[in-house]
């Protein structure tokens, strides 16, 4: 199952409009509430060149052996500004994620660099994509840049499987992909995957929304297309909504005025 893509004219002169349906067609919209996920491209309306620099000083990511990341928890206020929150950890409950190195802790990543945060275009997509769910100021919503780089094989999410992140509201964008064969992207029903709703290979540019609380999500492993050459791919993954209970105490704790997505 796929969607055609959207086609427009980028003007890197001009700041991308951010409307709901300027920057996301109704197709789209239509697709995500009708089935819960909807595919397409931002390539239009960012500058994909621009974006792809900021994965090259990356650090390390602590917690995860081959893999880079940084991450920022941002949010709207009343005049649709989009604001850094300040300093607060990643969790994941076991119940959203099978990976002895990541679940039931608290993960502490570098910021987001402020030089890409000023970005207008930076700017413009997350103010579209809290439209598109929706979400009202002062909601949390986690930006991630992430990705692997190197050489044989990899499994980009690092023993999670099939899983769904601990939310509601999720989109996967693709920034970079160089040497890569598999990394496709598949979407479930179920955990077990009895159930398969769609695959997916995205593109640069490329991002895929989907319901985290309706469905599952996997990516397969990846490896060199010419093996004389390093592979890389990076995404940005942008959520809110958190489903994930021990994800809201620690935001709770840390913003204590923040509106969430409370489970009980």
């Amino acid at each position: 199952m796929t969607l055609d893509t959207l086609k427009y004219g980028f003007n890197s002169s001009t700041i991308p409009s951010d409307s709901l349906t300027d920057y996301w067609s109704p197709a789209i919209i239509n697709a995500l509430q009708q089935q819960d996920w909807a595919k397409t491209e931002v390539r239009s309306r960012i500058d994909l060149a621009a974006w792809q620099a900021f994965t090259a000083d990356l650090p390390r990511d602590p917690y995860v052996n081959r893999r880079w990341k940084r991450m920022s928890w941002l949010t709207l206020d009343e005049r649709d500004e989009v604001i850094d929150m300040g300093h607060c950890p990643m969790a994941q409950g076991g119940a959203f994620n099978d990976a002895e190195s990541m679940a039931d802790r608290l993960r502490y990543y570098d910021p987001l660099t402020p030089a890409f945060m000023a970005r207008s275009d930076v700017k413009a997509f997350v103010r579209a994509w809290a439209r598109l769910w929706d979400l009202k100021p002062n909601e949390p919503i986690l930006m991630q840049i992430t990705g692997v780089r190197g050489e044989g094989m990899i499994d980009p999410l690092q023993g999670q499987g099939i899983h769904a992140d601990g939310c509601k509201a999720l989109s996967i964008l693709v920034v970079s992909r160089r040497n890569v064969a598999g990394g496709d992207n598949h979407l479930y029903a179920d955990k077990a995957g009895t159930f398969p709703v769609a695959d997916a290979t995205l593109a640069p540019g490329d991002i895929l929304h989907l319901r985290d609380d309706r469905l599952f999500h996997s990516v397969d492993g990846i490896h060199q297309e010419d093996v004389g050459a390093p592979f890389e791919r990076f995404i940005i993954i942008i959520n809110s909504r958190f489903v994930d209970e021990f994800q809201n105490r620690i935001l709770r704790r840390h913003f204590p005025e923040a509106v969430l997505n409370e489970t009980r």
